[in-house]
C-alpha cells in the first residue's frame, strides 16, 4: 500500500491520531477490561468477567463506523501508530444540539495526554462539523484524571447528583461538566496563545 500522506489530515495533532475501529481491536479492548478499578471509573458499577465472544461481538458491531448504532467510535493511537484507547462520539440530539464523549485510554498510556489531545479532535469536529452546542459529561467522584482533562478542555463544573452512584458498598455523588461551543473557542484560544508563546520562549 503506498504510504499515506498525513500533513492535512484533521484527525490528527502532535500527540495523536484516529482513526476507524478494526476487528483485530477487540483484543485491546478485551485487555482494558481486566483492570476493574478504570472499568468502574467509565461504567459506574463493577462488570461481571469479560467474555471474550462478547467483547468480540461489541466490537464487531461498531467497526468502520457502521450506521444504526448510535455513537461513532474511533480508535486513538500515538503517532507512531500505536493502539492508545478507544473513545465516541454519542447520545447526539440534533434538536438541541448536545452531545457526550465515553473513552477508555489503555492500561499503561494514561497520564501523557492522549486523551486530551483526542477529545480536541472531536469536540472540534463535534461542534464545527457537525453543528452541536453543547457536550455534556459526568464523573464519579474519585474520578481525578478524568475530572483534570475535562477542565483542561475547557469544561465547567455544572453540578453534582449527591450519591448517585452506588458502587463497592457505598453511595457516590456524580460530578457534572458541561462544555459549550463558545466555551470551547475561548479555551482553545487560550491554548493557542500559550503554545505560540511557549515556542518563542524556547526558541530564544
Amino acid at each position: 500500500m503506498k504510504k499515506i500522506n498525513y500533513e492535512n489530515y484533521y484527525w490528527q495533532n502532535d500527540l495523536v491520531r484516529l482513526r476507524a475501529l478494526k476487528e483485530e481491536d477487540w483484543e485491546e479492548s478485551y485487555y482494558n477490561q481486566f483492570d476493574s478499578k478504570a472499568r468502574v471509573m467509565l461504567q459506574y458499577e463493577l462488570e461481571l468477567p469479560p467474555v471474550e465472544e462478547k467483547v468480540k461481538e461489541s466490537y464487531s458491531a461498531f467497526v468502520g463506523f457502521k450506521p444504526g448504532t448510535g455513537r461513532l467510535m474511533f480508535a486513538i493511537e500515538n503517532l507512531e501508530g500505536e493502539f492508545v484507547g478507544s473513545f465516541n462520539l454519542n447520545s447526539i440530539d440534533e434538536k438541541n444540539g448536545t452531545f457526550s464523549i465515553g473513552m477508555q485510554m489503555s492500561v499503561g498510556q494514561r497520564g501523557k495526554g492522549y486523551g486530551t489531545a483526542a477529545m480536541r479532535i472531536l469536540l472540534g469536529y463535534a461542534f464545527f462539523e457537525r453543528r452541536l452546542n453543547k457536550y455534556n459529561g459526568s464523573v464519579i467522584q474519585w474520578n481525578v484524571g478524568s475530572a483534570t482533562m475535562l477542565k483542561k478542555v475547557g469544561c465547567k463544573q455544572e453540578g453534582i447528583r449527591r450519591q448517585n452512584i452506588y458502587t463497592d458498598g457505598h453511595y457516590v455523588d456524580e460530578i457534572l461538566y458541561g462544555l459549550t461551543k463558545e466555551d470551547f473557542i475561548a479555551n482553545e484560544e487560550k491554548l493557542n496563545r500559550y503554545t505560540e508563546k511557549e515556542h518563542v520562549d524556547l526558541g530564544e
